[in-house]
């Protein structure tokens, strides 16, 4: 069974001494544990003598009317699930302890990358965020950390953290874990109804259309992007977009080469994003 570390003055006090001797990776979760965040834990172990994992759901990143109350909180599922994983050591703070004047109180605030996409839906998210992955950072100390590529912009903007604040961390991407059918695991999955599910697949459909266009162009990859999402009535588009991998800037027109297209939809008052990798232009 992983040693639960329920305070910040513990998981320091015993971390710090792990660290003497051994290397730390860190899966930062919100719990509500899924086969895609076991495939983290996997890389973590394989890039670190020592893993611990993060369960806590971090208030600072959900805007007003958003699914904080209601999120799934399953830990002693979760804990059942990485002592079959092998973890080591789980940290799992109170919301008293890691903010314990309130979440109004010093943050991180992301560049460029932090104010797209997902921030204009998710009002501040983004400082919450790197604000609660910086707190993990700087409590664990970790020499790796592991984060899903289906965030895929908030993987860009650790990675930017780490690299803007000099920190001595490897940051590693782990590829999307999907159902049979295409559909990215998600915590959030469990909120669908089967009608919801299926018209769920709409996004994997519309990332695919996205990227069978790619030798046609940008404008040729949203619209098809676009239709597959309005052919759902149960779906709700917030956005398709495509990004320049490297530097998460919205290309145009007449950009050509490696690209990340994005989606965010509601699939009945359910959220859902997910991305996938194309290129646009001829490929070579």
């Amino acid at each position: 069974m992983p040693h639960v570390l329920t305070t910040i003055a513990e998981a320091k006090e015993v971390l710090r001494e792990v660290g003497k001797t051994d290397t730390i990776a860190l899966v930062p979760t919100m719990g509500a544990l899924h086969d895609g965040h076991l495939s983290l834990v996997d890389i973590a172990k394989r890039n670190a003598t020592k893993t611990v994992v993060s369960v806590f759901v971090n208030p600072m990143q959900f805007a007003p009317g958003e699914d904080f109350e209601r999120y799934p909180r399953t830990f002693d599922d979760d804990l059942a699930k990485l002592d079959a994983a092998g973890v080591d050591y789980v940290f799992a703070p109170a919301v008293s302890d890691m903010y314990p004047e309130g979440v109004k109180q010093t943050r991180v605030v992301g560049g460029y990358a932090a104010g797209l996409l997902e921030a204009a839906h998710r009002l501040a998210h983004f400082d919450g965020v790197l604000t609660v992955v910086t707190k993990l950072f700087n409590i664990v100390r970790p020499n790796v950390a592991v984060f899903g590529e289906k965030d895929a912009q908030q993987l860009f903007l650790v990675r930017r953290l780490v690299r803007d604040l000099n920190l001595d961390i490897n940051v590693i991407g782990a590829p999307i874990i999907r159902e049979d059918d295409g559909l990215a695991l998600s915590s959030r999955n469990r909120y669908l109804s089967t009608e919801e599910r299926a018209a769920a697949l709409s996004l994997v459909r519309a990332l695919s259309a996205a990227a069978s266009n790619g030798d046609r162009g940008i404008r040729e990859m949203i619209s098809g992007a676009q239709g597959a999402l309005m052919d759902e009535k149960l779906v709700k588009m917030d956005y398709v977009s495509i990004v320049d991998p490297e530097t998460f800037a919205l290309v145009n027109e007449a950009y050509r080469g490696k690209a990340l297209v994005l989606v965010a939809a509601r699939v009945g008052t359910t959220r859902l994003i997910d991305n996938m990798s194309a290129y646009v232009g001829e490929y070579r």
